[in-house]
């Protein structure tokens, strides 16, 4: 793969690339804000959704897993470790959609822009962190602004073989797609969020209108008339009456790409139309009478395999019919929509500390609407070998209170490993190589015959059993000291504010009065 080009075509949105270093000239402050010719919604949820619809009739063609491209989940050289199942064995899942504005077809092209831009190193213009509960009960979505600024990690393309080193200041977050494919903006998720991603999806310019045009319209709603063209021609085309009507094919298209017209002209605004059309969609496809055609339901299970690349764990029908059934058990009124809380940075945005809770939530499997019931204290159960003698229990200290705006609390891990001492664990030890960055206190272990002498360092210190977790990343017990714990010698758990930040500006999914707020100056 080539390195990322900057593309702009007359009538819609440029952008170029930007860094730390490098911010645009004009710093004022928010302002309505260019950007590239984009996708901006995942038509991944539909496919998923159509999948699930269209029955076991139709899960044993093989052209349809044929149709599927496929490529590789994570480039990069970073693991997360995944979640811990709750009580009842279950574990959560994350799918990232991501929505690419590749001009590497006759269709895509025709859809998406200037003869120049065809065939160029594509971009992520849509991204979407799907995020289903373990017990299946509700479901979160977390959209992130394609202009985000942040590190990517250095990543591998899988095909050539291509090294694309870690950036050395932010990058903008679509920029990711070109470091070697899909692999790359997954890795950038999980450097960023410090969730385990298990899946992605992604789906092109083609595939949205084409299944658009299969489920015969999805209903939005705008506030007032509405054309997104400016007197230089940028805008999306979009043309609506005031009101509530279905689109579908290119219209479809417009609604998911349109900037210049809703509210104050951002990617956020955008990022807002794109859920309302998704929320919409999702109770479609389940009211919908249309899907009860056999033609409709075949269309739509072609158009949607010929859409996407997924990673091998979603490889065939069979794969996306069971994770389609798995999120057809949501209800729409536990869906819940955000946008990364940001702030802008010149023209482009940045993660704020809203959105480090936001993906906390996530990665602790709160839901986002606030109505998880109160968890039952866990029954512990006992190790499966029980724990050595505290002088025979070999502990590594790690420092991991770095944070992305304080550094790593000196000789912590030093420091921890002396408590440890104090307290008979005659073999603790520091390492000192590196100052990681961890949230939350953990204290991890690699196999169970020493879950044991890891609960027993974890309850010496007070630090809480939930904190305890299994991980092929350490060869032995390993306590990190995160963040929350940058001084004092014993753990002091913190009260966590566990609702949904309003910066998220959450969409529920049963919402159907949602209205998009109309720029007098594009109305007609």
């Amino acid at each position: 793969m080539t390195q990322n080009a900057t593309r702009e075509t007359a009538g819609d949105e440029g952008q170029e690339p930007a860094t730390d270093d490098a911010p645009p000239a004009d710093d004022a402050g928010p302002r309505p804000r260019r950007g590239r010719r984009i996708l901006k919604w995942s038509a991944a949820v539909l496919a998923l959704l159509i999948l699930a619809a269209g029955g076991a009739g139709y899960l044993y063609y093989r052209q349809l897993n044929d149709n599927i491209k496929k490529d590789p989940l994570n480039l990069g050289d970073a693991k997360v470790a995944e979640p811990t199942p709750n009580a009842a064995g279950q574990t959560p899942l994350n799918i990232l959609l991501i929505g690419s504005d590749a001009r590497d077809s006759e269709a895509n092209q025709k859809l998406g822009g200037a003869r120049e831009t065809f065939g160029s190193t594509p971009l992520a213009d849509v991204q979407m962190l799907v995020h289903l509960s373990a017990d299946r009960s509700n479901m979160s979505v977390i959209s992130m602004p394609r202009d985000t600024l942040l590190h990517i990690p250095k990543c591998t393309d899988p095909d050539d073989g291509t090294v694309y080193p870690a950036s050395e200041g932010r990058r903008m977050a679509n920029e990711s797609l070109g470091h070697g494919g899909p692999g790359c903006t997954v890795a950038t998720w999980q450097k960023l969020t410090g969730i385990h991603i298990d899946h992605f999806v992604m789906v092109d310019f083609a595939g949205v209108v084409a299944m658009a045009d299969a489920v015969g319209g999805v209903p939005v709603c705008v506030d007032a008339n509405v054309h997104s063209r400016d007197s230089q021609g940028h805008g999306s085309g979009l043309k609506l009456a005031k009101g509530t009507h279905p689109v579908k094919g290119k219209q479809a298209l417009q609604w998911l790409r349109t900037r210049y017209g809703f509210e104050d002209g951002s990617d956020l605004a955008r990022a807002k139309a794109q859920h309302m059309y998704m929320n919409s969609l999702a109770r479609r496809l389940r009211e919908s009478a249309t899907l009860s055609s056999p033609n409709n339901l075949r269309r739509l299970a072609e158009e949607a395999t010929r859409a996407l690349t997924v990673d091998p764990g979603l490889d065939t029908v069979k794969k996306l019919y069971d994770l389609s059934t798995e999120l057809r058990k949501v209800e729409p009124e536990r869906i819940t929509m955000t946008t990364m809380p940001n702030r802008y940075v010149g023209a482009r945005v940045e993660p704020t500390e809203d959105a480090e809770k936001l993906f906390r939530l996530v990665r602790e499997d709160i839901a986002l609407d606030g109505r998880d019931a109160k968890p039952k204290p866990a029954v512990e159960r006992p190790p499966a070998d029980p724990a050595a003698a505290d002088a025979a229990i070999a502990v590594q200290v790690r420092n991991g209170t770095r944070t992305d705006t304080l550094a790593p609390a000196s000789g912590r891990a030093s420091a921890v490993a002396g408590v440890l001492k104090d307290k008979g664990f005659v073999q603790a030890t520091a390492d000192t190589t590196s100052a990681l960055s961890e949230e939350r206190t953990v204290v991890r272990y690699p196999s169970a015959d020493l879950e044991g002498d890891a609960r027993r360092v974890a309850a010496v210190l007070g630090i809480p059993a939930d904190a305890v977790e299994r991980s092929t990343d350490v060869s032995g017990v390993t306590l990190l000291v995160g963040a929350d714990w940058r001084e004092g010698a014993r753990y002091e758990a913190t009260e966590e504010d566990d609702t949904t930040p309003e910066s998220a500006q959450a969409l529920n999914g049963a919402d159907d009065e949602a209205c998009m707020h109309v720029d007098p100056n594009f109305s007609w």
